[in-house]
């Protein structure tokens, strides 16, 4: 029923859950009608009472109710029960004399007779009005939220939104260890904590519960050895001399007295030494040791039980949504174990499984059983739990399976297994993948892997002798953890071991795991009374705690329910099991005993979907030949003439009854009937009409699926596993046809489980909602078209192997030579069919059911207006199915086609071209096709299958005629008409990667036909349908570029090699992957079949273990352009390459810092050799080489410095200092003049003193380890300053000149803007290749996008417009060439940025670590200022009408006004020049320096050393003084002191001292501005500094004197300089060097220039102060 419908009188309120209702069967029986106002959605009957669930969630009561307190005993009509307005029901039941309700919220209600507190509440005899019952979860104060409730007649039952029962009242039948009866609080039966209970039912004093089965994952219980109330072995071993019997058959004969027992949970702990597992539960805790109370629930609140549940993937009804109702069968989740689970076992056999991959592939579908979900734990737990299984056993058993591993036998015993269970899988990797992705949804029903025996009643191992060591092991897991070794399979062992075979499909693959399908693997579990048989258990025994009816295990179970004394349970086949009390025949059968479950007798093609059973009678709602449903009555006959009032008589004159099953007359009178309801012996049936005829169709629909899923089921019995199991089936088939027909098998289990599911879908909706939006074949279609595609695959591919023709001999076995049964199962008519004819048939009967789909869709569709939604859904649907029936028609064509073809083809080639996915499609045995200039005798054959082209060829007078043949596969095959040169050939050109083929048509229509068939065949193959040739014909021409993998074979750089990727007309083109069987691999992009682009390489370096990888960019196959190659070595050079060789610009770094020879060199290279100016630190020798190379040699002018602070700088030849040079100590002692050898003086020279003394003559020697002089000693006289001064050594004119340097890095960013050589070529070239860098990069990075981070891609945004490049250059301009070139320089995409960050990176490489040596300093300079001309020279190529060095860009002219006021103040201090004057240094400096700054300081700090610490000790020693002191020392005149003002202002005229004590308060704004001069970078920053400063001190003064004021000089000097002590700067002598060196010439001489020569005298005053 579906809560949510509104009410609608208006339309179909009458139509709608019509209520009829009779008293048993007779002839003369008419059922009468209860009017209510609204539709009736629930009825439940109670011995002489009944209560309605009507549409809007309200109950009425009718019949006998004497528990109300009014004189009305007896209710004709039924009444209201108004106590529960305001509450919304969901669902009702009725116990013989109580009633109970379920509302939407989960709550319970419950009235009636309350004596044997079967309404829960304590206290009471009878209870008149519907009144509240809670369960209280012992583990928290919250309510758990009720599905269903079941009422028998001394108890009730309720099951939780968590799947959990829950009972109340007295009897054994409660299943609870109860003390003492009634029990009046609602308590957990544990027996069933933990398993997913799906429904529940009463009989007068038993109880039924269908129960989920759990597989290997799924079983929540401690292995327990003995029997709870008994005490006697679960397990028994018979020792036989050849073999050993285990049994667990064990069935426990307890009577019914209450004894107290402790709850099953306590059994846990089987030894004091075991320790408890924690459990897997998110939310249960662990549970504790044994207490007198009951452990607490596993599920404490509503948010906890939303976690709990949410682990299985499915939402438990909340309060707010209504619960699913309890007929939905829709699972809520499992609980968690709070055992040590079984996950320990399900690992260990995992990893036993892997040690035999071979047959586990085969068990892909099997496998799920035994995949771990979260547990990563060690095995100990099972190796526990098989030990202390054993000991049950005895200790001789424990000590074999000591003796014996486990391990051993599993690999014996499971591989088999699996292999049979791979039956229902592929074998193919595609197959595992996509069960495993079903497993990630699965929730924990592994799906019933039992043993396929139909009465398995006792399972029992019998095991070869050799085997009786460790069998226990064994059996403990076949049996007592959800069977996984089939006996029949262990007997079978010693037969060939490719059969055995376990049809029902596993829980992988199966819908039913995404948990929206019902399940239908399901147990079925009694307890209570069973005198009368109703147990099932086969005795008449009682049981006091829920046990399972072994026998209806397998059978699909898709509901039960309870008469008084007897049990029925309705299976997804639509056949009722019935047990129990069959004194007036209401099991239907008169067969005894009726102690066990048995086929109710009903005449065959009746299908049963819905069955009750009263006190002594049973009603079945069936299937019949039409589609309204038919009524069966089995039971107690009522007499003639009385009508349902002789309820009290019919007591004493027992009538007759019936034998089995009759079909009531009156039936068909009722309309549609959805449900039928019996209870004491009354009988009700609701009922619809048919409006709009959708009533009808819903029928219709569920009806066709119970007939077809029942259809499937009998060609699975009687068909399919027969054939499997025939002995000389894998002799007959051979190995690889015999694992396609499992394959099949397989799929076809899926298929029949799957439609079993949705036809117990259907059924549920019919008894609920009768709504199509609860249509699961919508929502879900595509489960059903993958699952049918999936197997008309697996059919066709059989086929196409010969594989039903090759079953015709060994099924005469089982079919005999006429099959009748085949073509009874198929319903054909034909005179004799052959038997592989007729099997085929069969095998492709599923694929007609989708016609039947699609036309009940439609039929269903047609009751909706055209515009709803509804009819869109089912009009889509019904769509859908058509299509895929028209695709698989086509299919079983291609499929028969191929077969004959394979039947009737010559020579050895069938073995090696027969694939079973490979479909023939056109072929030229008709001479329509031939090889242009073949030769006389030559014979070609060409044959288009779904995934290649063949072409075989042979000379023709020969016995075989075809000698060899090449395939071509489809996705690499290109193919066009070739071109019109002469209109009389009918060419077609073939392009394969390795061949390009001319062939000629025989005629036009041949061309055209060979033409669009070879296309529209690749055009599938790439679409990946590869088997579904000709679904997409409008589509004519596959696409020339694709992504497709192929092998090379012919001689050459890619013989062998496996490329995967894109392609363009034959090569690839575009990204791939190129693989060679040697290991090396290239990855990226493809140019016309050659590596070009941006790609990783890889190649194995055999002689030292390790890869060569280079990342980088290529050209035609070769290294070229900017990449990076990390060597086996450790090397790793990162740079320019030219045709696969390191050539321009490159960085070597050698070793890691910790290896014998660390190295780094940057610089110039040319054909693989260090060649041109490049720099060479060597860590090791703490030495730093700058000058020119050849031939990875030191030739030519050169710089060393060393970490001791030695700096040479000369010519080099031979990697050696030879010729003339300069070396120079740290304590300026210098030598200059010849040199032989690294360090080693050899000839003339001059070696001079720090103080000035030198010697002059002929050295030789190595530096440091004394040297041999011959020659003169010179002591300068004091006075001949002259002298003195010519012998201080100019350094530099030895070292390479600041324009040669890093001539590889420039000429790199002038090619990359399309130049040749510096400044020739064609601006507007260069910014379009600007343009393609940009994009092209930034495509590049987008791939990773990590790299880019938010600023960076807006940077390249902006970047990506080209700025005006031409036309005269305003100011405006200029200022956006400056913001252009300051965005550029940012990213290393740009060209211009990519220049600066590698001349950065050699600057910093030059001058850090060793190369901070202050001699170089200069050399440092110039290198700074060469590159501003260099770029500048760029920037000016860029912008043509930039004017150069110098030039000047005139201000705009504004109209006069505005021009004359400000010439009038401020023209006039600058330069009388209009306009600005263009310099690279103000361009460029920005934003070089701030990048080189650190360095470069670095050298200005070295070389200032001695001055700056002067200065500094000066600025301490000055800086003790207070303002006045430091003031007057100064002679700052006194009207520039400042004066603090006291509150009281002082007369006119008169002066306020400051106070005498204060420090750093004058001038402090001055002070703090000039402070700022470290935190900048530039030249022109620092001298903005100054000139704030100066405005700073100005401003003071200004306040100080009230009036304009004129500095000269003189004032100004010793103000400022106080503002410089004050300032404390550490390095001022750096700074005013780093500013002279670098300072913009045009400033020179302006304000800023003279701003500047103040503070630098500042500096040379202050180191020169003496403190008088």
């Amino acid at each position: 029923m579906d809560p949510q419908r509104q009410s609608s009188e208006g339309d179909d309120g009458g139509e709608r859950g019509l209520l009829h209702s009779w008293g048993g069967y007779s002839y003369a029986v008419v059922p009468e009608r209860l009017l209510l106002p609204r539709p009736v959605l629930q009825v439940a009957l109670g011995a002489q009472h009944g209560v309605l669930l009507v549409e809007g969630g309200q109950v009425y009561s009718f019949g006998e109710l004497p528990w109300k307190q009014t004189q009305v005993l007896r209710a004709t009509q039924p009444t209201l029960e108004n106590a529960l307005s305001g509450q919304r029901v969901v669902g009702v039941a009725a116990g013989s004399f109580h009633s109970g309700v379920v509302t939407e919220d989960g709550g319970v209600h419950m009235w009636g007779d309350n004596a044997a507190g079967q309404c829960g509440l304590s206290g009471l005899s009878s209870v008149p009005n519907p009144t509240p019952v809670a369960l209280l979860d012992p583990g928290g104060p919250h309510t758990v939220p009720v599905l269903e409730l079941a009422c028998g007649e001394r108890h009730s039952l309720a099951l939780s939104a968590q799947r959990e029962v829950w009972a109340w009242g007295s009897g054994c039948q409660l299943g609870l260890n109860a003390p003492a009866f009634p029990v009046w609080k609602p308590q957990k039966v544990e027996q069933l904590a933990g398993r997913c209970v799906l429904q529940v039912a009463c009989g007068a004093s038993h109880s039924l519960a269908l129960v989920r089965c759990v597989g290997v994952e799924g079983m929540q219980r401690p292995p327990v050895d003995k029997c709870n109330q008994c005490n006697q072995l679960l397990y028994t071993m018979t020792d036989k001399e050849d073999h050993v019997i285990i049994s667990d058959s064990h069935y426990c004969p307890v009577g019914v007295e209450a004894r107290e027992e402790p709850p099953p949970t306590q059994t846990l702990k089987t030894s004091p030494s075991e320790p408890i597992l924690p459990s897997h539960s998110s939310s249960a805790p662990t549970p504790a040791p044994p207490t007198p109370e009951p452990p607490p629930g596993p599920v404490s609140d509503p948010q906890d039980s939303q976690k709990a549940c949410l682990t299985n993937g499915v939402h438990p009804p909340s309060d707010s949504d209504p619960p699913p109702p309890p007929k939905a069968a829709a699972p809520a989740a499992v609980k968690s174990s709070p055992y040590p689970d079984e996950r320990e076992v399900k690992e260990y056999l995992r990893k036993l499984s892997d040690a035999s991959q071979a047959e586990a592939k085969m068990a892909a579908g099997a496998l799920h059983a035994l995949q771990p979900s979260s547990s990563g734990r060690s095995s100990s737990a099972l190796n526990s739990l098989v030990a202390s299984c054993a000991s049950a056993v005895g200790e001789r058993v424990a000590s074999t399976y000591e003796a014996l591993s486990l391990k051993r036998m599993m690999n014996f015993y499971l591989p088999a297994r699996l292999e049979a269970l791979g039956g229902a899988a592929d074998g193919t990797a595609e197959r595992v993948r996509r069960e495993e992705s079903v497993q990630a949804k699965k929730s924990s029903s592994t799906g019933d892997i039992h043993e396929e025996e139909a009465e398995g009643l006792r399972r029992r191992l019998s095991l070869p002798g050799l085997l009786s060591q460790g069998r226990y092991a064994v059996h403990l897991l076949s049996s007592s953890y959800g069977p996984l070794l089939s006996p029949r399979l262990l007997r079978k062992m010693g037969r060939s071991r490719t059969r055995g075979f376990a049809l029902t499909p596993m829980g992988g693959g199966v819908p039913e795991d995404q948990e929206v399908f019902p399940t239908l693997h399901t147990e079925v579990w009694s307890w209570g009374h069973g005198e009368h048989g109703e147990l099932g258990h086969g005795d008449n025994l009682a049981r006091l705690q829920p046990l399972c009816i072994k026998s209806l295990n397998k059978k699909e179970v898709i509901r039960v329910a309870a008469g008084a004394h007897h049990s029925l349970a309705l299976t997804a086949q639509s056949q009722v099991y019935s047990w129990g009390s069959n004194l007036c025949g209401q099991l239907g059968h008169m067969e005894t005993p009726s102690t066990v479950p048995r086929l109710a007798k009903l005449s065959e093609g009746i299908r049963v979907w819905d069955a009750s059973a009263g006190e002594r009678h049973t009603l079945l709602l069936a299937d019949g030949d039409c589609i309204q449903p038919i009524i069966y009555y089995s039971g107690q006959q009522v007499k003639e003439g009385e009508d349902g009032g002789g309820l009290e008589e019919e007591e004493e004159h027992v009538g007759g009854y019936t034998q089995q099953p009759v079909l009531l007359p009156f039936c068909m009178n009722l309309g549609y009937v959805s449900s039928v309801v019996a209870g004491g012996s009354r009988c009700v049936a609701l009922s619809d009409r048919n409006v709009m005829g959708l009533i009808a169709s819903l029928h219709e629909l569920a009806s066709a699926e119970r007939k077809f899923y029942c259809k499937l089921c009998d060609v699975k019995s009687q068909v399919i596993r027969p054939l499997l199991e025939l002995e000389c089936l894998s002799s007959a088939l051979g190995p690889a046809v015999t694992e396609l027909l499992q394959t099949l098998a397989g799929r076809f289990s899926l298929l029949a489980h799957l439609t079993g599911q949705h036809a117990a879908s259907l059924t549920a909706d019919l008894r609920r909602g009768r709504d199509v939006k609860s249509l699961l074949i919508l929502d879900h279609a595509s489960i059903f078209l993958d699952l049918y595609n999936d197997y008309c695959s697996a059919v066709g591919n059989f086929f196409v192997m010969g594989g039903f023709h090759a079953l015709t001999k060994p099924s005469l076995d089982i079919f005999g030579k006429t099959p009748e049964l085949l073509q009874r199962l198929l319903e054909c008519n034909e005179e004799n069919p052959t038997t592989s004819d007729l099997l085929v048939a069969l095998f492709y009967l599923p694929t007609q059911h989708l016609h039947e789909y699609g036309r009940l869709l439609l039929k269903l569709a047609t009751c909706f207006e055209v515009s709803s939604s509804d009819y869109q859904k089912l009009q889509d649907s019904c769509s859908k199915f058509e299509a895929l029936a028209l695709q698989l028609k086509r299919k079983r064509k291609e499929a028969e086609c191929t077969f004959h073809f394979w039947k009737s083809f010559p020579g050895k080639m069938t073995d090696s071209l027969r694939k079973p996915h490979r479909r023939l499609i056109y072929e030229s045995s008709n001479k329509s096709l031939t090889v242009q200039n073949a030769g006389r005798f030559s014979v070609n054959w060409f044959i288009l299958f779904n995934d290649s082209l063949v072409h075989a060829q042979g000379v023709a007078p020969c016995k075989n005629l075809f000698s060899t043949h090449h395939i071509f596969a489809l996705a690499t095959l290109w193919v066009e008409p070739t071109p019109d040169d002469d209109p009389g050939l009918q060419g077609l050109k073939v392009v394969a990667p390795e061949e390009t083929l001319t062939l000629l048509a025989s005629s036009s229509t041949e061309k055209s036909k060979w033409l669009r068939a070879i296309n529209q065949a690749v055009d599938q193959a790439l679409s990946g349908a590869g088997h579904d040739v000709g679904s997409s014909l409008s589509k004519s021409e596959p696409p020339i570029s694709r992504t497709a993998s192929y092998t090379f074979y012919k001689d050459g750089r890619l013989k062998d090699a496996t490329y995967e990727g894109r392609w363009l007309a034959g090569k690839p083109h575009g990204r791939g992957i190129l693989k060679w069987p040697d290991g090396r691999i290239y990855t990226g992009s493809f140019k016309n079949g050659l590596e070009d682009g941006f790609g990783e390489f890889v190649g194995p370096n055999k002689a030292l273990g390790k890869d060569d990888i280079y990342q980088g960019y290529w050209k035609e196959g070769k290294m070229n352009g900017l990449g990076t190659y990390r060597y086996a070595s450790g090397e790793v050079y990162d740079g320019n390459f030219q045709d696969g060789m390191r050539q321009g610009h490159g960085m070597l770094r050698s070793g890691k810092h910790n290896t014998s020879s660390p190295s780094v060199f940057i610089g110039q290279w040319l054909q693989d050799k260090k060649t041109g100016y490049g720099v060479f630190d060597d860590i090791t020798k703490g030495e730093k080489y700058m000058g020119m190379w050849q031939d990875h040699q030191r030739q030519g002018m050169g710089v060393v410095v060393t970490q001791f602070g030695l700096y040479y700088e000369g010519v080099f030849k031979d990697n050696k200092m030879m010729g003339t040079g300069i070396l120079l100590s740290e304590d300026d002692t210098t030598y200059e003049g010849e040199f032989s050898d690294d360090w080693t003086l050899s000839g003339k020279g001059v070696l001079t003193m720090p103080n000035g003394d030198y010697l002059e003559g002929s050295f030789s020697g190595e530096w440091g380890s004394g040297l041999k002089v011959t020659g003169s000693y010179f002591k300068p006289n004091l006075f001949d300053s002259d002298k003195d001064k010519n012998r201080a050594v100019k350094l530099g004119r030895l070292s390479v000149r600041a324009e040669e340097k890093w001539r590889a890095v420039f000429e790199e960013c002038w090619s990359q803007l399309g130049c040749e050589a510096p400044g020739q070529g064609e601006h507007c070239k260069a910014w379009e290749a600007i343009a393609v860098a940009l994009t092209s990069n930034r495509q590049q990075i987008q791939d990773s996008p990590d790299i880019l981070s938010r600023s960076h891609s807006k940077t390249l945004e902006g970047l990506e417009a080209i700025p005006q490049h031409e036309g005269p250059i305003t100011i405006e301009r200029y200022h956006s060439i400056r913001l252009y070139l300051i965005k550029a320089c940012d990213t290393p995409l740009h060209p211009l940025g990519r220049l600066v960050e590698t001349l950065v990176a050699v600057y910093r490489m030059t001058y850090v670590g060793v190369g901070a040596n202050r001699r170089l300093l200069p050399q440092a300079v110039n290198e700074i200022k060469s590159y501003l001309g260099r770029i500048f020279q760029i920037v000016r190529f860029l912008f043509p009408d930039l004017p150069e060095e110098g030039g000047l860009i005139p201000e705009p002219t504004e109209s006069l006004g505005d021009n004359e006021q400000e010439t009038s103040t401020e023209t006039r201090t600058e330069s009388p020049k209009p306009g600005r004057v263009v310099s690279s240094s103000a361009l460029l400096l920005p934003v070089l320096l701030p990048r080189l700054y650190p360095p470069l300081f670095t050298l200005y700090a070295l070389e200032k050393e001695k001055e700056d610490d002067m200065y500094w000790e000066c600025v301490l020693r000055l800086n003790k003084q207070s303002d006045l002191a430091l003031l007057a020392f100064l002679g700052v005149q006194q009207k520039f002191w400042p004066v603090s003002i006291p509150n009281a202002l002082p007369a006119p005229g008169q002066k306020q001292p400051v106070i005498s004590s204060t420090k750093d308060v004058c001038f402090a704004s001055a002070v703090e501005t000039l402070q700022q001069i470290s935190t900048t970078f530039t030249p022109s920053d620092k001298l903005q500094v100054i000139q704030l400063t100066f405005e700073e001190i100005t401003q003071e003064v200004q306040s100080l004197l009230r009036q304009d004021f004129l500095w000269s000089m003189d004032d100004l000097f010793p103000v400022f300089l106080y503002v410089v002590l004050r300032a404390r700067i550490r390095n001022l002598g750096s700074e005013v060097s780093l500013i002279e060196d670098l300072m913009d010439p045009c400033v020179q001489h302006g304000e800023h220039g003279i701003m500047f020569t103040t503070l630098k005298a500042c500096y040379y005053q202050i180191q020169h102060e003496k403190i008088t």
